[in-house]
């Protein structure tokens, strides 16, 4: 069989669908690398929701792609922007999320660690207003026994007026959090919003600041999560970091050689792209625990060429290709987003998706994949 795809001019052109999917078996935990997935949730297609409205989610679906992600040995991220946070998600369902998937992971011991933010606040805060919004959801999620994720905060980065608004709050947080945190550096490719985050848009400087927050209170922060997209600047400030601080690579771009490290360090993980990748994510990892550095880049530097794809400007919108591999894949049983964020990607988009997905094997079932592609070319008006 073949799918008429079209390209980026519109053009339609032929593609044969692989008929086999990679081999991945579930297996052992891992022990060299601590990672994590940031999971997507699922909507609810048939709620009667407008703009605006809270969110729908289909619990039972959203929770089906956490236990498969814990049983390939990943880490859920929850509640973190790849689930829609700030762009869908609001934070009464967001609370719900943590509640439910916490339950879930300690229910099937699975670790767990949930985004605290700001985004019950809306309108402008002073700096009081966002530390009470951070202690709100910081109390939230240790009281579900999850680790916590300190995430950016919009309104923080509009109420700060320079780097000691950032000591200060930050500060704040960790002298009474109750297990050390992760600390999550989110750039202004994934939220325009937290552009100049740390009191600078002058990157060396916001490093700085970033750094002097974490140590002040080492024994509070278990690491960093730094979404910035530059490999060079993760290496060196991974490097810098005081001893027993991990860094999570939020880096959907480099992240097979920030995993793997050099001679003097790695990088953990903590990745939207390893949602879509989960299963081939896991089998890598585990190859790279038997010290075959060399078997875990043959094994993910082929995904990169979809991860770069998926996270194309505007970055913020990955999570739309996220989904559409979800639901190819048949983790969920359609292609609709919180907040119609289906329509944000174009069709050219969406069939480049498929073609390299596809090609690395990650449909577990081809034929369901190559089905669910077609209906989605036919409403389009794509014909065979």
């Amino acid at each position: 069989m073949t799918l008429r795809l079209p390209d980026a001019t519109g053009a339609l052109r032929t593609y044969e669908p692989r008929t086999t999917p990679l081999a991945l078996d579930t297996g052992a935990p891992f022990t060299s690398r601590v990672v994590f997935s940031a999971a997507h949730v699922v909507a609810d297609p048939f709620a009667d929701t407008h703009p605006g409205a809270p969110a729908a989610v289909d619990w039972d679906a959203t929770l089906a792609f956490r236990r498969h992600l814990w049983a390939h040995g990943l880490g859920v991220a929850e509640a973190m922007d790849t689930a829609q946070r700030g762009m869908g998600l609001d934070w009464g369902s967001a609370a719900e999320l943590i509640r439910r998937s916490a339950a879930e992971a300690k229910a099937v011991g699975g670790r767990i660690a949930c985004g605290v933010g700001t985004d019950q606040l809306t309108g402008p805060a002073d700096l009081a207003g966002v530390r009470a919004a951070y202690e709100e959801q910081l109390a939230l999620v240790e009281g579900t026994g999850a680790q916590a994720i300190l995430m950016a905060s919009r309104a923080l980065a509009a109420a700060a007026r320079g780097p000691e608004d950032y000591l200060e709050v930050y500060g704040h947080l960790l002298r009474q959090s109750a297990e050390p945190v992760v600390l999550h550096w989110l750039g202004p490719m994934f939220d325009p919003a937290l552009d100049g985050y740390w009191g600078s848009t002058d990157l060396d400087a916001a490093t700085e600041t970033f750094l002097d927050v974490i140590a002040a209170h080492p024994d509070k922060v278990d690491g960093i999560k730094v979404s910035l997209l530059d490999a060079g600047r993760e290496v060196e400030l991974r490097r810098r970091l005081p001893r027993g601080v991990r860094c999570y690579t939020g880096d959907d771009f480099h992240y097979p050689e920030l995993i793997a490290g050099d001679e003097r360090g790695f990088s953990h993980a903590l990745l939207g792209i390893f949602d879509p990748l989960g299963p081939l994510a896991a089998q890598a990892v585990r190859v790279l625990d038997t010290g075959d550095a060399k078997g875990f880049r043959e094994l993910l530097d082929p995904t990169v060429e979809l991860s770069r794809h998926l996270f194309q400007t505007p970055t913020r919108y990955y999570k739309t290709g996220v989904v559409l591999l979800a639901w190819l894949a048949g983790h969920q049983d359609h292609f609709a987003m919180v907040g119609g964020l289906q329509s944000a990607r174009s069709l050219p988009h969406f069939a480049t998706a498929y073609e390299l997905a596809d090609g690395l094997g990650l449909f577990p079932r081809p034929e369901l994949a190559e089905a669910r592609m077609k209906h989605l070319l036919a409403l389009y008006g794509v014909t065979s």
